[in-house]
């Protein structure tokens, strides 16, 4: 990024306050092969020696990793696009969206912002201090643990790669072995396009996640449930290791009788049924007045139609139940509710039809879990303050989605209620914002990413301070402590209150 004016070269700067030369680091990248579990303990440490020696700081560094996960991504797009539908039967054209498309939005924006937000802060001193200067200086963690999921299995792995190398710290990336293929692409294409000396893919299961857990990293992030969540925390304790937790939980819709339902169908159904219903920023339940709710499922029969056709079983735009232990969770869920449209399934092809269910109680099975899946239950409230009252009832959720024209609604979402995000008008395009952070409170997760927030989750903001030996001031407050200058130290602590 070109600068103008008296604003000085952030990444120049950056690399003089951590003292590296930049040009004497050189990328002498070799394959590096996915190592066994035993053989886990020995790969980070050879990337811990590759961080002490100073190979990722340098912000030419940076960028060329960047740079090359661009390339990675453009250069295998029809690869990358066989795998997603391979494991998901995801749409080239949605992989595109919210997957291929999405990695490279958040890479341009790193690449154009970067030098500023590495930039040196500067922060005002107290007269005491004078003459001196402070400013704060992000540094690399060290050696960080991005563990995905298998949902959006390209994106939720390279956006926090984007954040951690971009950080300039080396990188252990474990994919999703419940997406088999898109793991394998990765673990390939990694040791292609990357500086293998720093970064390394861990493929495998349980067995490897577990060995992988039994190191000692300087920041953990994982994307997943809330079980997993825990075990990655009790983990992560035996080190005192920082973790980023992006879970999920049951994000709500309400709708009102202010808006134009027609457009709220299309919407519900677009970011419900995306990805099959796989998606963690997904409508889990909807919440409406009895009125409403006979008046909206009509119209939810009618855009699923529109979306998928009459048998969404035929439709390449409509993707597939991950394996079968999902797939019997989420047809279990449907015994003994009400169907309004969908229902069909089929175990052979793991295929269960965009599903709205009527008039759901509110102790229902279905409510008692993150459903992760194409059904949409409809709850019926008796008000808005009932509502607010069972959102609230729950844990807090990822996202809440809210559909009225009334500013007055709009302001009781807004204070009362507590969510990872809180949109109206549209479900889960707020990640379509890059400014916007992204990320759960309480049992949705915590900490957020996406820009310059994902360089904040890798980098320790490290304070600098800096005051010359004369003249000097702080002999105000050297003892012996006289009459004079305890007058001195109460007036000056009076002033910083």
């Amino acid at each position: 990024m070109r600068e103008t004016g008296r604003v000085f070269d952030g990444a120049a700067a950056y690399d003089k306050a951590m003292s590296i030369d930049a040009s004497s680091m050189t990328d002498t990248s070799s394959p590096v092969n996915p190592p066994a579990a035993s053989g886990i303990d020995d790969l980070v440490a050879r990337l811990r020696t590759t961080f002490d020696a100073g190979i990722t700081k340098p912000y030419a560094w940076r960028i060329r990793q960047l740079k090359a996960l661009r390339a990675l991504l453009l250069e295998n797009t029809p690869e990358i696009e066989g795998a997603l539908i391979a494991d998901l039967k995801k749409n080239p054209a949605e992989a595109q969206l919210t997957e291929i498309g999405f990695v490279l939005a958040e890479i341009e924006n790193t690449l154009t912002n970067l030098k500023r937000w590495l930039r040196p802060k500067h922060v005002p001193t107290p007269l005491l201090i004078a003459p001196a200067s402070a400013t704060t200086v992000r540094e690399p963690l060290g050696v960080v643990l991005v563990i995905a999921p298998w949902n959006y299995p390209v994106q939720l792995l390279l956006v926090p790669v984007i954040g951690a190398l971009a950080a300039g710290n080396a990188l252990v990336a474990k994919p999703s072995e419940l997406a088999p293929k898109t793991s394998a692409v990765f673990a390939r294409l990694f040791a292609r396009y990357f500086d293998t000396r720093a970064v390394a893919v861990v493929e495998g299961g349980v067995p490897e996640t577990t060995e992988v857990l039994k190191q000692r990293f300087d920041h953990i992030f994982y994307t997943g449930n809330g079980r997993v969540g825990r075990i990655v925390m009790q983990a992560a304790a035996e080190h005192l290791t920082p973790v980023t937790l992006e879970l999920g939980g049951k994000s709500p819709v309400y709708v009102d009788d202010t808006v134009d339902l027609s457009i709220v169908a299309h919407r519900v159904a677009w970011a419900k049924f995306m990805n099959a219903g796989q998606t963690c920023v997904a409508p889990d339940y909807l919440l409406a007045t009895p009125a409403v709710a006979a008046a909206l499922e009509p119209l939810l029969v009618e855009v699923i139609a529109e979306f998928y056709g009459a048998d969404p079983a035929t439709s390449d735009s409509y993707g597939r139940i991950i394996n079968d232990s999902q797939f019997t969770r989420l047809t279990g869920l449907l015994e003994g509710e009400t169907v309004v449209t969908g229902g069909d399934s089929d175990a052979r092809t793991r295929y269960l039809a965009p599903t709205v269910l009527h008039d759901v109680s509110r102790d229902a099975a279905i409510m008692a879990q993150e459903i992760f899946g194409p059904i949409l239950p409809i709850v019926t409230v008796d008000s808005l303050n009932d509502a607010i009252g069972h959102i609230n009832a729950g844990d807090k959720p990822l996202a809440l989605y809210v559909f009225s024209n009334s500013k007055a609604v709009r302001r009781r979402f807004i204070t009362g209620t507590s969510s990872g995000a809180l949109a109206f008008g549209v479900p889960a395009a707020h990640l379509l914002v890059q400014g916007l952070p992204f990320g759960g409170v309480g049992a949705s997760g915590m900490g957020a990413y996406h820009g310059e927030r994902s360089i904040d989750v890798f980098s320790h903001e490290k304070a600098v301070l800096s005051k010359i030996l004369k003249p000097d001031t702080f002999n105000l407050v050297y003892p012996p402590f006289t009459q004079k200058k305890d007058a001195f130290i109460r007036g000056f602590l009076r002033k910083l209150i």
